[in-house]
């Protein structure tokens, strides 16, 4: 597909639920006892992947004509041994929170996943999982297919996070939940901190203290009793960014997003934009479920290079893909440090951004750890392709939206991975008149 060169862009848009916290809503409300309903769940491949997990160990997950999800759960410690493999997609979210999930249940599961996902490395988790006592039994280099084999009962674990990760926090959490005693972690850097909200939400004995020198360290009380939630998911900051972006590189557009998670642990895009110049305005903020929501105006708007602290990386570690594309289009020179988490993503996100940049006409230098880009102080880029995007939804996102600024567009060799994260993407695209 081709992406060309837009005239200003404009209208009122949401986008697809947010989907880490829709991941969680479906997993803590299938270990509660009783009906939760779930409204604007995202409903893209990853999402249905753990869906669907969750189906084969006994929760019964229907959705209603109105997109309302109904949840049944089983309760903490009454999952089911699934009959077949669990098939996860794409999703390493899906697969790293389940494998948390399931370490302190007595059941065996195989995890297989798509091309993509199967080179994503797992050990991280794996380790501190088998801590607790579950055991695994993994394809070279720590890979998927993969089966464990939980422990019940499991050992608590107090861990120390040698690396950034939400994923690894949430599934010793989760491991916890069915484990007698404490578990705790310690992360020496905040990230993403919507498990630790929906498991407060939903009855756990789970506590948050911040030390002075910015440590958190997260305690949960296991054998948790869960209680049924009616849950609403504000839209994806992560899929807003790619609007978001292209509202503001595109000469005289205006757009509103709204319903946006505004949680400060995923807002670190909105932070850079706006300190290289962007115009975003929030408006209408509000707190729905525990989590903090706004509307977005963006304006068109003359960014500048800018090189932000590498400690902000967890706060906005999925957007750097756009966030660079913004860079190639800005006034001066951008660095981005401190990322090597971008290469064990979808793709190896720092030389597939490289290589598709460089690609279309921008100017780029790769380190170990980020990117060097020089930006075009606003004028179009010269374009080409087609980029390989490494069926990385995020990376063929990105090389969409520089399509709008590109002499020649963008040509992208495969939309298809878009679905697993933002299936109505080309649609929002076009109704803020964009040329595709």
């Amino acid at each position: 597909m081709t992406f060309r060169a837009a005239p200003p862009l404009s209208g009122n848009v949401t986008v697809p639920g947010d989907k880490s916290i829709s991941h969680r809503s479906l997993m803590l409300s299938a270990l509660a006892v009783g009906e939760s309903r779930v409204e604007g769940l995202l409903e893209g491949e990853d999402v249905l992947a753990t869906a669907a997990a969750m189906r084969a160990m006994g929760a019964r997950i229907e959705r209603d004509a109105d997109g309302v999800w109904h949840i049944h759960g089983v309760g903490v410690g009454g999952l089911l041994q699934p009959d077949t493999a669990l098939d996860m997609g794409n999703s390493g979210t899906s697969t790293r929170l389940l494998m948390g999930l399931l370490a302190s249940h007595d059941l065996t599961a195989t995890f297989t996943g798509d091309a993509s996902l199967s080179k994503r490395p797992m050990a991280r988790v794996t380790e501190p999982l088998a801590q607790m006592g579950a055991s695994f039994t993994t394809s070279p280099g720590n890979r998927l297919p993969l089966t464990m084999k939980g422990a019940c009962p499991a050992v608590p674990l107090d861990y120390e996070l040698p690396v950034a990760s939400a994923q690894v926090k949430s599934a010793i959490l989760l491991a916890g939940l069915n484990t007698p005693g404490i578990t705790r972690v310690v992360e020496p850097v905040p990230t993403r901190d919507h498990s630790e909200r929906m498991l407060q939400g939903f009855g756990a004995d789970l506590t948050v203290e911040t030390q002075a020198d910015g440590t958190r360290v997260i305690t949960l009380v296991g054998e948790a009793e869960l209680q049924p939630q009616q849950i609403v998911v504000p839209g994806d900051p992560s899929s807003a960014a790619f609007p978001m972006v292209a509202a503001l590189i595109v000469p005289g557009s205006t757009v509103t997003i709204g319903n946006v998670g505004l949680n400060s642990t995923r807002a670190g895009l909105i932070d850079l934009l706006r300190e290289m110049g962007g115009a975003i305005e929030v408006v209408n903020q509000r707190d729905v479920g525990g989590e903090p929501v706004g509307d977005l105006i963006i304006t068109a708007s003359a960014l500048h290079g800018f090189e932000p602290d590498p400690a902000r990386a967890p706060s906005m570690i999925d957007e750097y893909p756009v966030a660079f594309v913004a860079a190639a289009l800005a006034h001066g020179r951008s660095v981005f440090r401190g990322l090597e988490e971008l290469r064990v993503k979808e793709s190896d996100r720092i030389a597939t951004m490289a290589e598709g940049l460089r690609a279309i006409g921008a100017r780029v230098e790769e380190l170990e750890d980020g990117l060097i880009i020089e930006g075009t102080g606003g004028q179009l880029l010269p374009g080409g392709g087609p980029i390989a995007t490494k069926l990385d939804h995020r990376i063929a996102m990105s090389f969409a939206i520089a399509g709008l600024m590109c002499h020649d567009g963008v040509t992208i060799d495969d939309m298809r991975p878009v679905a697993t994260s933002f299936p109505t993407f080309m649609p929002l695209l076009r109704q803020l008149g964009a040329v595709a």
